[in-house]
């Protein structure tokens, strides 16, 4: 962004004030996006994806209007992993809402990687539709303590959204909802929801699941986000609001410039939303303007904006001679300093004896991977979310069939991955191991998947192969593989109509294979053995010239068997 508007004060902005910024941001609009109307935009295709039909992701729903401070953040987190304070503080990002925008980020360089999407994007739209999460009020998993809702869209100031999912995600049976920490409406979630913290649910008040689907959204049609253009009009369709588009501009470059990582639930919460004029308390004094603060983000929690003083009653004097109530005393005990949580504490991650990661593919490596846990003198930590992934070309999976696992680190501090199921994709691949909701340096495991192999190849039949010239052979070859005895499916396999037994190039007469186009060919590759370990030739042919002829048959492992062909002139 170019220029920055200001911030506008809790408990200081008046009507006006707000209706000049909100003017302000209308008129710098970003390129490619039009005005059709007050605060809404027309922004080329904005359909939903994948033949879904039409609209947004969030139905057009409020958001948070609140900016970013003109001074730019310090990105070294304060001591003691606090943010920073006053308007350093609005650049705090909590640790696991942190860890879900950059886990979506990583999952979407590798599966989209022409849509170059910056975490931060994913943060700047965060921070405007639940200002991450209600400050990072969520489990150890990533899920809200209490479900994010926006307003009923029954048409009465927003948008007129009839049910779609029988209130599954928004419990309104009438009319749907924005849903969770991205405000996904459900007929959007319903084929925009993603997985992403492996948990096998895609839960749109889920942070993991909800970054990664907001990743996906907004990188549809090929969309790139290097190209400002490309990335207004993924933003338009999140939301289509010139204001909008603005206000996640200046907290996409706020972001880029720098952020603090703070504890969960301790992130700062915005106080200004799109569907909330502004309260003028009448008095004897100058208005005071509040801004209603949001509901509590779980059960128990405190309003962050704290109690409203109650104005006095204009006209009505204060009783004369009465004392004031004395202070209380304060307490003789003093605070206790809240405890790090185990995230907290760790330092980095450590190899628990691994070992060497190799199989067969198709097959179950017999070593599990074990990463350990420790803070920095190297003492172990235990109850600390540990994340597995299957990084790098490869068809591998965790048992059960997912490239991501998440366990939690036991007493010794040690957390182990399910066992990892070898693919046909051979070669090396890695698995990253990284702490959740903790800036920790990632710990990289090498496996390797190596290709089935045969040791010994024999023919299923007696009959030596004859044909006359210019003929067909009438039987096909067919010959089994085993190694050390048993049988060995899926192995590849070469066959060639070499020259000689001492000479392996193909033969340029004699018996031959047929392509596709039924041209003659002496070289098959590509074949494999069925899992049965057998493997049928296709039909031989014959020229015209007579004689005896080779085949040789070759698998991975070095198993060879050669056959004899005869073409000979039929006997008179």
């Amino acid at each position: 962004m170019a220029a920055h508007f200001g911030r506008l004060r809790k408990g200081a902005a008046t009507t006006a004030v707000a209706a000049v910024a909100v003017a302000a941001l209308s008129a710098s609009q970003a390129p490619g996006v039009t005005a059709d109307d007050p605060g809404r935009q027309t922004a080329g295709s904005d359909s939903s994806a994948d033949g879904a039909g039409g609209g947004t992701a969030t139905g057009n729903s409020p958001y948070y209007t609140d900016l970013p401070p003109l001074n730019s953040p310090t990105a070294t987190p304060a001591p003691g992993g606090a943010g920073g304070t006053g308007a350093d503080a609005e650049s705090d990002i909590p640790a696991t809402v942190l860890d879900a925008y950059k886990q979506a980020e990583a999952s979407l360089r590798e599966s989209k990687p022409g849509c170059n999407l910056p975490w931060q994007l994913l943060a700047a739209i965060g921070k405007v539709e639940s200002g991450h999460a209600r400050g990072g009020r969520v489990d150890a998993d990533g899920t809200t303590y209490r479900p994010i809702l926006g307003p009923v869209l029954n048409g009465q100031g927003f948008a007129n959204i009839s049910d779609t999912d029988n209130g599954a995600y928004d419990s309104d049976t009438r009319h749907d909802r924005a849903v969770g920490p991205m405000q996904f409406i459900p007929s959007t979630w319903e084929w925009a929801g993603r997985d992403g913290n492996g948990d096998g649910a895609k839960n749109p008040n889920n942070i993991y699941d909800a970054a990664l689907a907001a990743g996906h959204y907004l990188c549809r049609f090929d969309h790139d986000m290097s190209v400002q253009s490309e990335m207004n009009a993924s933003i338009l369709s999140y939301n289509n609001s010139t204001a909008y588009l603005n206000t996640v501009l200046s907290w996409l470059d706020s972001y880029r410039r720098g952020t603090h990582r703070v504890p969960d639930g301790t992130g700062s919460i915005p106080s200004h939303r799109s569907d909330t004029p502004a309260v003028t308390v009448p008095g004897p004094t100058p208005p005071v303007t509040r801004t209603p603060a949001p509901e509590p983000s779980e059960p128990g929690g405190k309003d962050p904006s704290g109690p409203a003083t109650p104005p006095s009653t204009p006209g009505t004097p204060s009783t004369p001679g009465t004392p004031s109530t004395p202070p209380s005393k304060p307490p003789t005990t003093p605070p206790t300093t809240p405890r790090p949580t185990p995230t907290d504490t760790v330092h980095h991650l450590e190899d628990a004896g691994t070992g060497k990661l190799t199989a067969t593919a198709g097959d179950t490596f017999t070593r599990k991977i074990t990463a350990r846990a420790e803070t920095k003198p190297g003492r172990a930590v235990a109850k600390v979310r540990v994340r597995f992934t299957v990084v790098g070309d490869t068809d591998a999976v965790f048992a059960g069939g997912e490239s991501v696992a998440t366990v939690t680190t036991d007493s010794a501090g040690k957390a182990t991955a399910p066992a990892l199921v070898a693919g046909e994709k051979t070669g090396d691949f890695t698995v990253r191991a990284t702490v959740v909701g903790r800036s920790v340096p990632a710990l990289d495991y090498t496996a390797t998947v190596t290709a089935r192999q045969a040791d010994a190849l024999a023919r299923t039949g007696d009959t030596a192969p004859t044909c006359t010239p210019g003929a067909e052979f009438a039987d096909q070859v067919e010959v089994k593989a085993t190694y050390k005895g048993a049988v060995a499916g899926g192995v590849a396999a070469t066959a060639t109509l070499v020259k000689s037994a001492e000479d392996a190039t193909a033969n340029d007469k004699g018996p031959y294979f047929k392509d596709a186009d039924g041209n003659a060919v002496r070289t098959l590759t590509g074949l494999r053995t069925d899992a049965a370990g057998l493997l049928k030739l296709p039909k031989l042919y014959a020229d015209d010239t007579v004689g005896t002829y080779l085949l040789r048959v070759t698998t991975t492992g070095g198993a060879t068997l050669t056959v004899e062909l005869k073409v000979a002139a039929a006997a008179s």
